[in-house]
């Protein structure tokens, strides 16, 4: 299914590279999305606000699992990406010339949860410390979005802080909904994603919470780009006017989702009508808290993204980078 989308993203933008360097209100431009979630909120409001249009852009966004969304933008398949500044920080550690003019979330937003009766049976105790619980995913069969994608290094990060060897979990990658159903019919322990969906089990009493971003887990990983819009260094080079428009969308789409929630949550509402208003409630409410607006990039958060890589095992620690400089603007958010 994702596949023959990501080649009508390549035949548009094929199409779309003979024009002139400026942004053109009869161009598609291509945003690639990895997941289905609310980490992707602002790109959401952007679409059903028409702020793309109230800056001079059209925008199509594209379905392109995990790291094949910041993938699609390396290939010239896409001319921007919501990546996790983990995907962003390993491919700019590994030669790819990337940068972020956005950060949407500001610190980890993915969740960790575990069949109740399982973590029960470990002696889960909700405020123990997370090496503890962490602990409890040995041996456990845990779905995740993607493999290398932020929500299994996230996984990864947590194993390795449990003093458990993140191969020790065995993965299962898969979309939300197929994380749902398999968790209902017990082929899964457990799952980890971005909110709102690791919420669905937990207020369905049937898990437990293992880890939680939102809730600063763990604590030295923040500020952390969750979310970050990214786009190769030389379309803000020869397109600036473009990355201004995009830029400028996703400022405003963040000040929505802050000054006016109710109106945001309304518009969101509409993305996710299979779940009921309290558990997209409560999970909006965390997409406030996590909501910068300017959604400016910080040093700090590509430095902490090359932690979570090596600390996850995802990137050697002689891998990371010596200089940010030129990975990152905030010149389009301003």
């Amino acid at each position: 299914m994702r596949v023959p989308t990501f080649a009508i993203a390549a035949v548009l933008l094929s199409a779309a590279s003979s024009t002139p360097v400026s942004a053109q209100s009869d161009e598609e431009i291509i945003l690639a999305d990895p997941a289905f979630s609310l980490t992707f909120a602002a790109g959401y409001i952007a679409s059903d606000l028409n702020l793309w249009g109230k800056h001079g852009i059209k925008v199509k966004t594209v379905a392109i699992t995990g790291i094949g969304a910041i993938n699609s933008v390396i290939s010239g398949s896409s001319h921007f990406a919501q990546a996790s500044a983990s995907s962003f920080g390993r491919a700019s550690a590994r030669g790819q010339k990337l940068i972020a003019i956005a950060a949407t979330i500001d610190r980890p937003f993915a969740q960790i949860v575990l069949r109740k009766e399982m973590a029960e049976a470990g002696g889960y105790d909700a405020k123990s410390p997370l090496a503890k619980r962490g602990a409890l995913l040995k041996g456990r069969t845990i779905a995740v979005d993607s493999i290398n994608s932020m929500i299994h290094a996230y996984v990864r990060l947590v194993a390795a802080r449990s003093g458990i060897n993140p191969d020790d979990i065995r993965v299962a990658p898969m979309a939300p909904a197929s994380m749902l159903a398999a968790f209902q019919s017990k082929q899964i322990d457990g799952y980890a994603m971005s909110l709102p969906w690791p919420q669905k089990a937990v207020q369905d009493g049937e898990a437990l919470l293992i880890a939680s971003g939102p809730d600063g887990e763990p604590g030295d990983m923040i500020p952390f780009g969750h979310n970050l819009i990214v786009t190769k260094q030389e379309t803000c080079e020869k397109r600036k006017s473009l990355c201004i428009a995009m830029g400028q969308s996703i400022k405003d789409a963040a000040a929505f989702i802050k000054t006016k929630p109710d109106e945001a949550f309304a518009l969101l509402k509409k993305r996710f009508p299979t779940l009921d208003d309290k558990l997209l409630l409560a999970s909006f409410e965390e997409l406030k808290k996590v909501t910068p607006s300017p959604p400016r990039v910080s040093a700090a958060i590509i430095e902490n993204s090359e932690k979570f890589n090596v600390d996850a095992g995802l990137l050697k620690a002689e891998e990371k980078l010596k200089s940010y400089d030129g990975m990152f603007t905030n010149e389009f958010v301003q």
